[in-house]
């Protein structure tokens, strides 16, 4: 059998549907038969159909054509029967679609399905029995029942006939819908008497190749005269059925007249149809003529019905009439609501009138019934367009925010236009994919942050915190330095900060002497494709610690000068003898400064002003004063805990400077030693005890190597030949040192009064030790050690000399 491809292409405003392709098949083609090259037809490329994940839509229906996307063909899936299909409908066809997505697509597909001569005709009755009077005249005409073809067209009933024909002959009625009526017609008087019973067979033939028939057996029984039949007071009736009607309803009454009398007056009613199931849905009393609803109305299944009325009487004579039945639809279908197609998710990003989902709305029901109307739910960006007849296409209609909303359940309510009106709904989910639109935000303007000076290393300060709206990576932040400088060194060399926490850290300790503030910049980056940023400025302020001692700026401490304050007797009480003026580096509170005299020679002459450092006199300055003063002044700041210096103030109480000068020609020489003498004299000593240790343990294993080395000649006959070193003597035999060694150590309380230098041979070590600090020496010794035998001595000789 031929397969015939129309294809028509059409192209609507919105663009989803994109063509429209048609295909004739026959019906009862074997499974995987090739319906038509899809592909081919509609100019798509095979790679398309696979990546844009074509598939076949057929609604509630059954799927008999399934798409082959590697071949891009249309084939047989299910048995096709063009009868259990559309029955008697004219032209019999499939109608699915093709969904293409990325982009949204799809084709309508139309497969008309061609009847074959399949079915034979059928009579629903095995055999038909009619009781026709004696008296019948010629041209008499007998109702026979209709044979049924469930094929159409050519292949459907064609005509019938009649064997034997010696009393009757068939006569065919066609009718404008289609149906052909076949009447047997008494061509020759019957005579009981010669022939009470005729039998008949009766053929019916379709048109198909090759051709089909089926047949009834007619049984004739001829009566004694009736020579009146039944008549209808109309020839066709009409009436309307309100769909839905319940079982049971009376729709109408016929009515037919036999004027004859008796029995032969008598009228049955029948019903008589070649649709098939019509007798599953309306009933006649066979006595009255009142026909009742029996079965289910469905003005959606049917439209309209025609019913035959047979009123017959009990000579066998017959007429017949029209009963027709028109349907009136209410509105009893919810539109029917097909998801096409879906998005699961669309980008932020997504520009207007960017198709989300496709749906097909349909309402069986007819006229304003069936006239539907599609809403969305109020306050979301999506609108709702029919694309063609029962399409719809959903779609955005403003800019998505995934940040104001990640998602949307889309309420898609369609209603049609009865009374009462129905309506159906469906609820689409829609995620809203994140784009990196949203910089990070600090959660401050600008930052302040404080840090005590003094730290350590790697301390954390503070923490910046920046947030992003958008979502998972697009929304992950990092944090780093921007590049600039303080005081021409990098930033990096005061803080670093965590890329993932955003914790600031001091990369070394600050000094508050030294930097007091500065100010940089942190970059919140996020991790999107591009990645945005933003920047926030972070000021750090250096808080002082009490670190530093105060300074003592005068009077002036000497090494080795002497420096008097001169007061004369004759001063009077709250004299200012001094000022003693000290600095503090710190700042605030650590650089607060109090003076306290902490010695003093004579306690009751002298104070020391708390605030300003002045030194006074208390009292009249009488003559028992001693002449040399010395006081102890203690600075001391107001840190916790606080530091101090000291500072000594020498005070001469004398009227004349010579009567000063004699008095303090021995005031350097004082029992008290400072620091730096102590710390050489203490060095000279512990250079001479291991000098002198060194020397006496090498003496002593010397002399025992050798008194060893004597015993062992003594008890040996070999001869002995001694050997010395150039420059080396050995008067008792034992030693291995030079000769003579001299040791000379010159001391003297100020090493600006000494210049004793002393020559000695170049076998001398000489210690010379001249403390920088003032001090007295008041005792001078002298000693003397002889370590080894008379003839090696070891000299110590110690001189001080005094200017």
């Amino acid at each position: 059998m031929g397969r015939q491809v129309l294809l028509f292409i059409s192209v609507f405003s919105l663009s989803t549907v994109l063509g429209q392709v048609s295909y004739s098949i026959p019906e009862e083609m074997a499974k995987g038969s090739l319906v038509g090259n899809i592909a081919q037809d509609l100019g798509l490329d095979l790679k398309r159909l696979k990546t844009g994940k074509a598939r076949l839509h057929v609604g509630n229906s059954v799927e008999y054509i399934e798409l082959n996307k590697e071949r891009g063909v249309l084939l047989i899936k299910e048995r096709i029967d063009r009868e259990a299909l559309c029955k008697q409908t004219t032209p019999c066809a499939l109608h699915f679609q093709i969904i293409l997505e990325s982009p949204i697509e799809f084709y309508r597909v139309t497969v008309e399905i061609t009847d074959i001569n399949d079915n034979a005709p059928v009579f629903k009755m095995n055999t038909m029995i009619f009781e026709i009077s004696e008296l019948a005249s010629k041209g008499a005409k007998f109702a026979l029942e209709r044979a049924f073809d469930a094929d159409v067209g050519i292949n459907g009933l064609k005509s019938y006939s009649l064997d034997p024909t010696d009393n009757f002959v068939l006569k065919l009625h066609d009718h404008t819908d289609g149906r052909k009526e076949v009447e047997m017609i008494l061509q020759k008087p019957l005579d009981r008497e010669k022939e009470e019973h005729v039998s008949l067979i009766l053929t019916a033939m379709d048109g198909g190749e090759p051709q089909l028939s089926g047949t009834v057996q007619i049984h004739v029984t001829v009566l004694d005269a009736n020579d009146n039949a039944p008549v209808f007071t109309q020839a066709v009736y009409k009436a309307t059925l309100v769909e839905n009607s319940p079982k049971g309803t009376l729709l109408t009454t016929v009515s037919a007249k036999d004027i004859d009398h008796g029995s032969n007056g008598l009228v049955t009613y029948s019903i008589s149809s070649s649709t098939d199931g019509i007798l599953d849905i309306f009933e006649i009393d066979e006595t009255t003529g009142m026909i009742y609803l029996i079965g289910d109305i469905d003005y959606e299944t049917s439209k309209m019905y025609q019913l035959s009325i047979q009123a017959k009487d009990r000579g066998g004579l017959y007429d017949s009439c029209k009963l027709i039945f028109d349907i009136i639809d209410v509105n009893d279908n919810s539109p029917i609501i097909d998801l096409m197609s879906t998005t699961q998710s669309v980008s932020e990003d997504s520009t207007s009138q960017t198709v989300v989902a496709v749906m097909s709305v349909h309402d069986p029901d007819s006229d304003n019934n069936g006239q539907v109307n599609c809403i969305l739910g109020e306050n979301i960006p999506f609108i709702i367009k029919p694309t063609s007849n029962g399409f719809y296409s959903l779609m955005t209609e403003s800019d998505l925010d995934r940040e104001r909303a990640s998602e949307y359940n889309i309420s898609v309510t369609c209603s049609d236009e009865g009374v009462p009106s129905l309506s159906s709904s469906v609820t689409l989910t829609l995620q809203i994919s994140d784009v990196n639109d949203n910089a990070p935000v600090f959660e401050r303007s600008s930052y302040e942050a404080y840090i005590v000076e003094n730290n350590t290393p790697g301390l954390s300060i503070f923490t910046v915190k920046a947030k992003d709206a958008d979502w998972n990576q697009n929304s992950r932040v990092s944090y780093l330095l921007e590049d600039s400088s303080v005081n021409g060194v990098p930033v990096s060399s005061y803080v670093s900060i965590s890329a993932d926490s955003g914790v600031i850290h001091a990369v070394h300790s600050f000094d508050y002497e030294q930097i007091k503030d500065f100010e940089f910049r942190v970059k919140a980056q996020d991790g999107g494709s591009p990645p945005l940023s933003s920047n926030v400025t972070v000021k750090i302020l250096i808080q002082d610690q009490n670190d530093n001692a105060p300074q003592v700026l005068y009077p002036v401490q000497t090494g080795g000068s002497l420096v008097a304050e001169m007061v004369p007797r004759s001063a009077d009480v709250g004299y200012l003898v001094t000022k003693v003026v000290a600095v503090d580096v710190d700042s605030g509170q650590n650089a607060w400064l109090s003076y306290k005299l902490q010695k003093t020679t004579d306690r009751a002459l002298f104070e020391v002003g708390l605030q300003n450092g002045e030194i006074r006199t208390i009292r009249q300055v009488t003559d028992k004063d001693v002449v040399k003063q010395r006081l102890t002044v203690v600075v001391e700041d107001n840190g916790q805990p606080s530091r101090s210096a000291t500072v000594n103030v020498n005070v001469a109480v004398a009227d004349s400077f010579p009567e000063v000068l004699s008095e303090f020609t021995d005031f350097t020489h004082d029992k008290e030693y400072n620091d730096n003498l102590t710390f050489y004299l203490v060095l000279a000593l512990a250079v001479v005890s291991f000098l002198f240790i060194t020397c006496l343990v090498v003496i002593i294993s010397v002399k025992i190597y050798r008194w060893r080395q004597s015993r062992v000649l003594y008890h040996s006959s070999l001869p002995v030949i001694p050997y010395y070193p150039p420059r080396y003597s050995d008067t008792l035999g034992t030693g291995t040192l030079q000769h003579v060694y001299n040791y000379e150590v010159c001391r003297t309380t100020d090493s600006r009064k000494s210049d004793c230098k002393f020559g000695g041979a170049g076998s001398q070590n000489i210690l010379i030790m001249d403390p920088s600090s003032t001090g007295t020496m008041q005792r001078i010794q002298i000693e003397k050690n002889i370590l080894d035998e008379p003839d090696s001595p070891l000299e110590v000789r110690t001189c001080l000399n005094r200017s």
